[in-house]
């Protein structure tokens, strides 16, 4: 081999052991975040810690749009439908936490974006919905009255399924009927 052609460049040495999943798909993170305007992966992997669970749960970063000077750039958000019109109110609060991750004034426009709770289908984005409070089980008169209205139905699975329906009628109507009383005191 004469002095002035090139070596071919040599396998990078692998540690032996494990190594962190993290330390081996780095590359492709990164390469896969700069496509879709993501500089700084932090924001993708980290995206709870960058503006709180709450906001989170809500919400899922989909790209980052620069403009021709590289400032100023828009950050697309995914959020459902009925979340929307909350979280436009914290867009500035948003915009604010994202660009303390960049360390400068990175993103100038945040933007929702409104779908289903799946998501669009490439990245299928799931959301936590808040946990459920537990509804106090409702009177014995009123579960004795659902079974009365609901007898005479020949059909099991059909039987059931109306004195649940009675059920959450009768306790609605019960729980309207207190709160109404409630108020005229």
């Amino acid at each position: 081999m004469s002095s002035d052609t090139p070596r071919p460049k040599a396998p990078e040495r692998r540690m032996r052991g494990f190594e962190a999943a993290g330390g081996l798909l780095r590359e492709r993170i990164r390469t896969a975040g700069e496509t879709r305007g993501f500089a700084v992966s932090r924001l993708l992997t980290h995206w709870p810690e960058v503006v709180g669970e709450e906001i989170a749960a809500q919400t899922l970063p989909v790209k980052i749009g620069y403009c021709k000077g590289g400032f100023g750039a828009t950050l697309t958000l995914l959020v459902r439908g009925a979340s929307a019109p909350m979280l436009q109110m914290q867009l500035p609060r948003i915009r604010d936490k994202v660009n303390a991750v960049y360390g400068y004034n990175a993103i100038a426009r945040v933007i929702l974006t409104q779908t289903a709770p799946t998501g669009f289908a490439e990245g299928q984005a799931q959301f936590t919905p808040a946990p459920k409070r537990a509804a106090p089980p409702p009177a014995p008169e009123l579960l004795a009255r659902a079974a009365a209205s609901a007898e005479p139905i020949a059909d099991e699975g059909l039987r059931h399924a109306l004195e649940r329906l009675a059920q959450n009628v009768l306790t609605k109507s019960a729980q309207r009927a207190a709160q109404r009383k409630a108020d005229q005191e």
